[in-house]
């Protein structure tokens, strides 16, 4: 615990925690570079303190129990980058948890060790880039299935026209109704790059749609 490795276990943590925040940011996720930089500056900050008190000035304790503190504190500021749209979507995890392994890799750098810190640093940054695309492909092949109460049986045959505009890949089904003079339809969409909010509120701004839900969503 000199000046020189504090100083490079620092500028080290300030480093990596950019490049995270780099991707992140240009995401346009709300945890971005700054606030990456900071969680990993005090994580490693944490865990210098807990082996300076060790080594230095002779505490009988354990070193890492302050860097113990800091990864069930972090849940908090990572539980700020999660949002639910239209009661469906949830949006933030990926952020909240690259602001849990940055932590990490910020005490990892803070004590020294190294070859951890770059290693999860490398697969963090291949998990953020490579992975989208396959989660895009998975989340293209989800099959959704709606049920939307009509006026009239007449109107049908202008809802199958509108529903072209909204999914590339539908199939409508007459069903009955509980209401007199009503019809329900079935819709099953698959292929559909839209999350299913999306698709909610365009069947629900057609003229003759009485309301509409989501029963099921599938692979």
């Amino acid at each position: 615990m000199n000046l020189i490795s504090v100083a490079f276990r620092i500028a080290l943590s300030v480093l990596i925690g950019g490049c995270i925040g780099s991707e992140r940011g240009r995401h346009g996720r709300a945890a971005g570079l700054r606030t990456h930089i900071l969680v990993c500056l005090g994580s490693a900050l944490t865990a210098m303190v807990g082996l300076y008190t060790a080594s230095v000035l002779g505490f009988q304790n354990d070193p890492m129990r302050v860097s113990a503190q800091v990864i069930s504190g972090i849940g908090f500021l990572g539980a700020g980058t999660i949002m639910t749209r239209h009661h469906l979507q949830v949006t933030g995890l990926t952020t909240a948890a690259g602001l849990w392994a940055t932590a990490s890799i910020g005490i990892a750098v803070g004590i020294g060790f190294y070859s951890a810190a770059f290693m999860a640093f490398f697969v963090m940054i291949l998990t953020a880039t490579l992975f989208p695309r396959l989660e895009r492909e998975q989340k293209e092949r989800i099959t959704k299935n709606y049920y939307i109460e009509l006026s009239s049986a007449e109107a049908i045959n202008d809802f199958s026209d509108s529903v072209s505009d909204v999914a590339a890949e539908f199939r409508v089904v007459a069903a009955r109704s509980a209401m007199r003079e009503h019809i329900g339809v079935e819709l099953t969409v698959s292929n559909s790059n839209l999350q299913s909010g999306t698709i909610l509120q365009a069947l629900r701004s057609q003229a003759n749609v009485i309301f509409a839900v989501l029963v099921s969503e599938h692979t």
